[in-house]
């Protein structure tokens, strides 16, 4: 494998790569460890002051639509970090965490910033490879058709639990004929 060299002094090999796409248009920008830390100083002493914790933090921030649908949060200007006493307010304007505890103390704020850095996801899934994908597909469609059946039943709503067990059961019968199994039941 070859060494990508620096673009800007061409003696080092690059250690930070950049990529900018605006209007779908895609920039690539290889710097090495020297270079991208003036070019980073440069941009902090600049006018428009660059840097990717501006930027971390710029999207950390909540907007005012979501500032408007929580409870007033006085309290999160005062919620101290125990390990570092980092406030969540420093959180937002430094966009970095001061320490592991953080992680704990700031928990309750932590999750209208994940829906909106996640595009309203809160919790990982992953990807899967096409072909490997469909069984375990099926396996979360039917623990969530079990969730949805277990809160039907406990609604009495008998008609749609029985509709439910049987999309369960057709997704089981499925994922045992695509292992290969046989006439047992």
């Amino acid at each position: 494998m070859i060494d990508m060299m620096c673009e800007q002094c061409q003696e080092r090999p690059a250690a930070v790569h950049l990529k900018n796409i605006v209007n779908g248009k895609k920039t690539e920008v290889h710097l090495c460890e020297v270079c991208a830390q003036d070019k980073g100083e440069a941009f902090m002493n600049d006018d428009s002051a660059f840097s990717f914790n501006h930027l971390l933090a710029g999207l950390l921030n909540v907007s005012p639509v979501m500032k408007q649908s929580q409870p007033q949060q006085n309290h999160r200007h005062t919620v101290e970090c125990s390990g570092c006493q980092m406030t969540f307010e420093q959180f937002l304007k430094i966009g970095k965490f001061g320490c592991p505890q953080c992680y704990e103390s700031f928990r309750d704020q932590l999750p209208p910033i994940l829906k909106r850095l996640h595009s309203g996801n809160t919790v990982h899934q992953g990807k899967l490879p096409e072909r490997q994908g469909g069984t375990i597909h099926m396996k979360r469609k039917i623990s969530e058709l079990r969730s949805d059946l277990k809160s039907l039943i406990e609604q009495e709503e008998f008609e749609q639990a029985a509709m439910i067990r049987d999309q369960i059961r057709f997704l089981e019968k499925e994922i045992h004929d695509e292992r290969g199994g046989g006439d047992e039941s």
